[in-house]
């Protein structure tokens, strides 16, 4: 990435917010961490001045963000197989397996889908940050197989994270549920923050708190202890489908984290034992950021999907 700088005018007065808030609304693709660092190296400046992180941005006041330019990634580039779906310059789409980590983390710094695409895409990538790195607009879990957009370049990061942020991004998925949902269709309104005393483990938080979270879902196949269901998010919230189906009294099959003991109860009943959590990115569509241009893609169910809906449905 080479460094720019982008300057514009504050067009109303935010006495309540802080700068770093109203930057992260403006450029969803930086992350708070990311605008903050900015702002105390005094990559981002008021009226040409530096400024504090606290700072409440004022009506007329000019405020100018310099991208400098991207130090090497600290992940290490792996030649790990992709499914690739599409890819031109902008951007590439692909089918992600499930048990592969998207960010390298603690626990998980290498054999990641980060890795792999900085093998692939040398020379081609993202650097919003001042990191050269894969664009990763969205992710999905370890245990999620299916549909996942990567920005090759900060211009394609800033319009798909725009998108993303503006709920204009659709998301469909397959999922595999504990139980006979009641409804053939319905929608979760249901707000998302982390749990209060499980750290690793999101909850539903009654009377507003947390972040709000919208899925819908609908019927596609119902068997005597499961039901397959296909699930739309209009939000992206951490583990957003297995915390709402949770919530319904309808955990996912395979998942531990949120329905450990309605999974025993399952294998007990059926036999069967799920691999891992039973969810799949089927489809995404998004305005390509170069053409303009809706695009769609799709994954097809996986083996291990598919064989859990042969299974479960003989019983």
């Amino acid at each position: 990435m080479n460094s720019r700088t982008e300057k514009f005018i504050v067009e109303h007065s935010l006495p309540q917010a802080r700068l770093d808030i109203f930057l992260r609304e403006k450029f969803p693709a930086a992350s708070r961490s990311i605008l903050q660092r900015l702002i105390e190296q005094g990559h981002i400046r008021v009226n040409g001045q530096p400024t504090k992180v606290t700072h409440a941005p004022h009506a007329g006041e000019e405020i100018e963000v310099h991208w400098p330019d991207a130090r090497p990634a600290e992940a290490q580039p792996e030649n790990i197989p992709l499914e690739i779906l599409f890819e031109d310059k902008s951007l590439l789409v692909i089918n992600k397996p499930a048990g592969l980590v998207v960010h390298p983390a603690a626990g998980h710094e290498e054999h990641t889908l980060v890795n792999a695409l900085l093998h692939h895409c040398a020379g081609s990538l993202s650097g919003i940050g001042g990191v050269a790195r894969p664009g990763i607009v969205h992710r999905l879990d370890k245990d999620t197989s299916g549909c996942l957009v990567v920005a090759k370049n900060d211009e394609t990061h800033f319009s798909l994270s725009k998108q993303f942020a503006a709920r204009t991004v659709e998301k469909l998925y397959d999922a595999l549920v504990i139980g006979a949902l009641a409804r053939e269709a319905g929608e979760i309104h249901a707000s998302i923050a982390r749990h209060p005393t499980h750290r690793k483990r999101m909850a539903v938080h009654a009377g507003g708190a947390g972040r709000a979270a919208h899925t819908s879902y609908r019927i596609v196949e119902r068997f005597a202890h499961a039901t397959h269901a296909e699930a739309e998010i209009h939000t992206g919230r951490t583990h957003q489908i297995r915390v709402h189906f949770q919530h319904l009294g309808h955990p996912l099959v395979g998942d531990e984290t949120y329905g450990a003991k309605p999974n025993r109860k399952l294998a007990e009943l059926t036999g069967y034992a799920a691999p891992r959590v039973l969810l799949h990115a089927r489809k995404l569509s998004f305005l390509h950021p170069r053409t303009g241009k809706l695009v769609k893609f799709e994954a097809p169910l996986p083996a291990d999907f598919k064989q859990a809906l042969k299974f479960l449905r003989r019983k």
